[in-house]
């Protein structure tokens, strides 16, 4: 599976920005997809996933504000975020894992090249 980000950018805070990840090869139903992002000097953290089979999973610290969705038929997976804050500026990545839901960095087998979200004051 290759995976794709797109939709970063600059936006105030309160301000919306919706994410993409584009997918290709075989199976996309199959595999779990998750967001995860990574602010400068910061560990890389979970963000948000939708598993193969439909469950929703969300950090504390987004829910409420992001929304993650899953198009099989396009092979893509979205993120809404809405009431951004600066402390969500960091550079987001999409990845994939099979047939799970485990959501630890390194539990996914698949990553796409980040893209970056600045959130100004």
């Amino acid at each position: 599976v290759q995976l794709q980000a797109s939709g970063g950018g600059l936006v105030q805070a309160g301000g919306s920005l919706r994410l993409s990840c584009a997918a290709s090869g075989r199976s996309f139903s199959s595999y779990s997809m998750a967001w995860f992002r990574q602010a400068p000097e910061k560990e890389r953290e979970f963000v948000a996933a939708v598993s193969w089979s439909g469950g929703i999973y969300y950090a504390d610290s987004v829910k409420g504000r992001f929304t993650i969705s899953r198009d099989n038929a396009e092979k893509t997976v979205s993120l809404q975020m809405n009431s951004l804050k600066p402390e969500d500026t960091a550079v987001y990545y999409c990845a994939a894992n099979r047939y799970s839901t485990r959501w630890y960095a390194g539990d996914m087998d698949y990553w796409g090249k980040g893209t970056l979200v600045t959130v100004s004051s």
